[in-house]
């Protein structure tokens, strides 16, 4: 990927890559944790030459404009979140009546369910990995299925206000070796660590986990938008139910792709995988997008 732009917000400065023709049919890329922009550092390159313009920021608390103070918990609830998404996509000059698609993994996908069913009609197609339909994975920790609350562990760990002090410590060898663990390559972790090897901006991420409590957020209602969902069946962090429940929250054109052997970093171990389904997706008649006849300008 070229160098980073921003993106100026109502809330800030957010750092992002962004490539494609300018006023093609817009997609919103969003990472999860411990993870950055550079979880799509395949895709996007690959969707912009595919026509469309592709925008990946680093999120709330990770890019270093848009950083409210780790302990303002409310600066990190799912409202302003969301809201991150659409002021985002409005900055880029896809605002009003604007159609664009949405690509989210763990966390960015949390956050791109929520926004699917709060503003259906700005949305051309959804995508998630990794993370189910907020309700599905709700009552999935609820009923213990698959033993998702010890696969959700890591939730109320968080809360632990020494927390990002440990992962980073010694070189950040705690997160390395979690991330190394779940098959994510080093080249790829020097790219996480890039942005998320700052104390602060660690201690922001982890906030979004601590606004959230402990069991997420209250259940969610289904999505009406076209839907794509990627899940690993060697995830650690979600079990079979939550994810095949995902299928009962979605009212609109549904497909779920299982990936056999591929646990939860999914950009990380099968990326071109990711491509070819993502680009499929966003092809179908059924998810198309805006093209804007007249190009937005160019954001500093």
């Amino acid at each position: 990927m070229h160098a980073p732009e921003t993106i100026t917000t109502p809330e800030g400065r957010f750092t992002a890559e962004v490539a494609g023709p300018s006023g093609a049919p817009l997609v919103l890329m969003l990472h999860g944790f411990p993870q950055t922009r550079h979880t799509w550092r395949h895709q996007v390159p690959a969707l912009a030459r595919a026509g469309y313009r592709v925008i990946a920021p680093d999120q709330r608390g990770y890019s270093p404009g848009v950083r409210p103070s780790p302990e303002d918990l409310a600066a990190y609830r799912i409202d302003r979140l969301v809201a991150d998404v659409v002021d985002l996509a409005d900055a880029a000059g896809y605002g009003g009546t604007a159609q664009w698609h949405l690509v989210g993994h763990d966390w960015g996908g949390q956050v791109a369910w929520v926004v699917a069913a709060r503003h259906p009609h700005r949305i051309a197609s959804l995508t998630v990995l990794s993370r189910p339909h907020p309700t599905a994975f709700l009552r999935a920790i609820r009923e213990n299925a698959d033993g998702q609350q010890e696969r959700s562990r890591h939730h109320r760990a968080f809360h632990d206000p020494a927390t990002a002090t440990r992962l980073l410590e010694d070189g950040a060898r705690r997160l390395r070796q979690a991330l190394a663990d779940q098959r994510v390559p080093e080249a790829a972790i020097a790219e996480y660590l890039s942005v998320l090897g700052d104390h602060a901006a660690l201690e922001s991420a982890l906030s979004w986990y601590r606004a959230a409590g402990t069991l997420g957020m209250p259940e969610l209602g289904p999505v009406a938008v076209p839907t794509l969902y990627l899940w690993g069946d060697a995830d650690a962090t979600v079990g079979r139910s939550a994810a095949t429940a995902t299928a009962s929250f979605v009212t609109g054109p549904f497909r779920m792709e299982v990936l056999p052997g591929v646990g939860h970093f999914i950009t990380d171990e099968v990326p071109d995988v990711v491509t070819t389904l993502l680009l499929d997706h966003l092809g179908s008649g059924a998810a198309g997008g805006t093209r804007l006849s007249t190009p937005p300008p160019r954001r500093p």
